[in-house]
């Protein structure tokens, strides 16, 4: 006769804390409870507890770490900051087009990520975009308003009118007003109204309005523009009131710099101009 198979003792089920979160399945980063009832990940500290600094202070953990990560402590600990256009913006309305203008700094944080970048962008032939808020929301905005552009000026055979355009970036700015962050200006020429702006500020609003300005640095100069701004003004008028503005601008904003970059669109074309830093009309 076979003896009997050994007894086991069963078992005491695994109970997490009260109130406590389930813990994450699967994957390179799951983690496991703890004795204490905290979460045990892969650098066998608890999640969310403190990690001793060199000099002996704890800061809690910001996200997940793998050994060995070759990032120092700070870095690890630090949440990132997006890449953002903090920036001055400007378009004004004249008999014959519009007049685009803005800065060219992009930055992170305190860190300047592109000196020299183009924040006016071309959206259709006489249709232009100028950006603030986050150069990714932007960009990623610009590319969808330039793709349903361009198949809708297909279908019409002609070129669309800078109200539709506006109209696309407010529609999609509005619908995703609680996850973008994108300032925007839009201005150009058609045959129907002559030049245009349009601006949709954060939230998705549309106004047409004869002169704009936004991003970070328009706080700074909006006396300045009440003093000089005049309507019917020349191109050359024009060109010369948005470039001292932004220079203003750029002069007490820190997250506003590099160069001025300028746009003229009207019936007969489009004209690109840049003035660097040595040549601004005003600066520090």
């Amino acid at each position: 006769v076979a003896p009997p198979p050994p007894s086991r003792q069963p078992r005491a089920p695994q109970c997490r804390p009260r109130g406590a979160a389930a813990p994450p399945r699967g994957g390179r980063a799951a983690a496991m409870w703890s004795p204490s009832g905290g979460l045990m990940g892969n650098m066998g500290r608890p999640h969310g507890s403190a990690a001793g600094m060199e000099d002996g202070t704890e800061v809690p953990y910001a996200r997940y770490v793998e050994p060995g990560c070759p990032y120092r402590q700070d870095d690890v600990m630090a949440p990132e900051q997006a890449v953002s256009t903090g920036t001055t913006i400007m378009a004004v309305e004249f008999a014959g087009g519009v007049v685009l203008c803005a800065d060219s700094r992009t930055s992170t944080g305190d860190y300047v990520a592109n000196r020299a970048s183009r924040k006016i962008s071309k959206v259709h032939d006489k249709i232009f975009v100028c950006r603030s808020g986050s150069a990714a929301d932007t960009q990623a905005l610009t590319g969808f308003v330039m793709n349903y552009l361009g198949q809708h000026a297909v279908e019409l055979g002609k070129r669309p009118s800078v109200k539709t355009c506006a109209n696309l970036f407010q529609m999609i700015a509005y619908n995703n007003k609680d996850n973008l962050m994108a300032g925007l200006i839009v201005a150009g020429w058609d045959e129907k109204h002559g030049g245009q702006v349009y601006s949709i500020p954060l939230g998705g609003t549309r106004l047409r309005v004869p002169c704009v300005a936004g991003g970070s640095g328009s706080g700074y100069i909006m006396g300045l523009i009440d003093s000089l701004y005049r309507e019917n003004m020349t191109k050359a008028e024009c060109l010369e009131f948005v470039t001292k503005c932004v220079a203003h601008a750029m002069s007490l904003d820190g997250s506003s710099g590099g160069v001025i970059r300028t746009v003229v669109v009207t019936k007969d074309g489009i004209e690109e101009d840049v003035k660097l830093g040595n040549d601004l009309p005003y600066g520090p």
